[in-house]
């Protein structure tokens, strides 16, 4: 199979920077059902944007390429041995082209293997079967909405739909209870795969499993079908939205596995996926490794762009352009729904540098700074200058710990990220004189092209995900979602969904 290496490398690629055809409808859909103008219609815009210059500029959609994970079906006598390490070579030729971040790290040291290489990654599962092709199966699935995975161990009491009982009534209260806890920190709109059984780890996979039907596929089972059309017709009515702002559109796609279970047990495994769900396929020539024909691409010529069919809203924004240094006063001034626009110096910084800086100085003066919580995918060129190739916002409520300290510690004025951040920092905006700016999860596209240059780098260390990297902008837009009054967007929708997650307490299916 000579060709099977560049056959994988071609799946690698397009599965970082071209969305499924059937995904990118989903969100079309979701775009005309907002109305024009809120911040989900603008965001949703935003995003489809995005979707279209990763596929132009053949670049990451997003730059958390996640965690790999491919699954593989092939002829019986197939050498899974010499196929297993053609991926691993693939998996690193597409990380040096940047087409990939370099996301292995040792889990004890946090040392960055530098090629997405390591124990455990990527993950392969092989299956055989009997037909004569091998069907190659990929997905990409990012930190953030990783982390906003769930199980449940039935029975359970649940905040919102109360006591969640071992029958379809319970798995329905446990997944509209996993939507309203994701928030807008797992990148909504997005979509779940539930897997209802097995054990703790048989259920997750059945879980993520389920990403990888089409999102206009039937279940074969009449009661998860009643169950996944339930969902849909109702989980949007909590009003999370696009990027947690409040809004239409919360959920996108619902698919439901079952396998059977010990006596004793009753696991609800939902695996929540973001809304750049970048999974594709391939049908591969067994004697070849040639690429036959792709998977999920079936229309996917059709544009993105749509224009929203309800009124314009009357949702108050206002733009105000800012130049770091910032001083108190400017921070000040905003509020909550403002549109910052940031031009000049901004700096990167996760959750290496953040529990760095607890106990060391700066390596510069971050006196009325801007910290970016990002991780982007860079790229040097022949002459040794960086240049960003994807730079969207990380989720920030991982730095929860570490943010207030370091906002008071520094003089840093604002903070840029995706899905908010608690009380604590929302504390140390109001003493200290700063706000919490959220930008778009995913969008790394977008914001890749504000940077105009990339000034230094310090603690590469670290890693270049965990580096922290001083750019220069130009127009780079986020929203103030929390603000130096003690205001907070993320607050206010986290309490008012859970209001709207009682009303699906009572039993449906009975």
């Amino acid at each position: 199979m000579k060709q099977f290496q560049e056959s994988i490398y071609k799946l690698i690629v397009e599965t970082s920077t071209n969305l499924p055809a059937d995904v990118r409808k989903a969100i079309k859909k979701a775009h005309a059902t907002e109305d024009a103008g809120t911040r989900a219609a603008l965001s949703l815009t935003t995003i489809a944007e995005n979707i279209g210059m990763a596929e132009a500029n053949v670049s990451p959609i997003c730059q958390d390429t996640g965690m790999l994970t491919f699954i593989i079906h092939c002829p019986v006598g197939a050498n899974q041995i010499v196929m297993k390490k053609q991926i691993y070579e693939a998996v690193a030729k597409a990380t040096r082209n940047s087409k990939l971040r370099p996301n292995s790290v040792d889990s004890l040291t946090g040392e960055n293997s530098g090629d997405n290489l390591g124990p455990g990654t990527p993950v392969i599962h092989f299956e055989q079967w009997e037909q004569d092709e091998i069907d190659v199966r990929l997905i990409l699935k990012g930190g953030g909405c990783e982390n906003k995975n769930i199980q449940y161990s039935l029975p359970a009491e649940l905040p919102g739909v109360g006591k969640a009982g071992r029958d379809l009534d319970g798995i329905r209260k446990c997944i509209m209870h996993s939507v309203y806890q994701a928030q807008g920190q797992g990148c909504s709109a997005g979509f779940i795969g539930v897997g209802v059984g097995g054990d703790r780890t048989t259920g997750y996979e059945l879980a993520k499993h389920q990403l990888f039907r089409s999102t206009d596929d039937t279940n074969p089972n009449s009661e998860l079908r009643k169950l996944e059309e339930y969902v849909m017709a109702h989980v949007n009515e909590l009003g999370i939205g696009t990027m947690g702002f409040g809004g239409q559109v919360t959920l996108l796609g619902c698919k439901v596995g079952m396998m059977n279970r010990l006596p004793a047990s009753f696991f609800v495994s939902v695996a929540y996926n973001c809304w750049a769900y970048r999974r594709l396929g391939v049908m591969l020539d067994a004697q070849t490794g040639g690429i036959n024909s792709w998977l999920y691409q079936d229309g996917k010529d059709e544009p993105m762009h749509a224009e929203a069919s309800k009124p314009a809203s009357t949702e108050a924004r206002r733009e105000v352009i800012l130049t770091p240094p910032i001083s108190d006063e400017a921070i000040r001034k905003l509020r909550v729904g403002d549109v910052v626009v940031i031009n000049g110096s901004m700096h990167t910084g996760r959750d290496a540098l953040h529990k760095h800086l607890m106990t060391h100085d700066a390596p510069i003066d971050l006196q009325g700074s801007v910290i970016y919580h990002c991780g982007p995918v860079m790229m040097k060129d022949d002459q040794g200058e960086w240049h960003v190739k994807a730079a969207g916002p990380t989720t920030s409520i991982r730095e929860e710990p570490y943010q207030g300290d370091i906002i008071k510690k520094f003089g840093i004025r604002a903070v840029v990220g995706k899905g908010g951040m608690g009380s604590k920092t929302l504390a140390a905006l109001g003493e200290h004189g700063a706000v919490y700016l959220n930008a778009i999860g995913g969008a790394a596209q977008y914001y890749a092209e504000s940077v105009k240059k990339v000034s230094g780098v310090d603690f590469m260390e670290f890693g270049i995900p965990e580096a922290m990297w001083h750019l220069e902008v130009e127009g780079f837009a986020a929203i103030v979602t929390m603000d130096a009054h003690g205001n907070s967007l993320h607050a206010d929708v986290e309490k008012t969904s859970l209001e709207k997650l009682a009303m699906f307490k009572e039993p449906v299916f009975i």
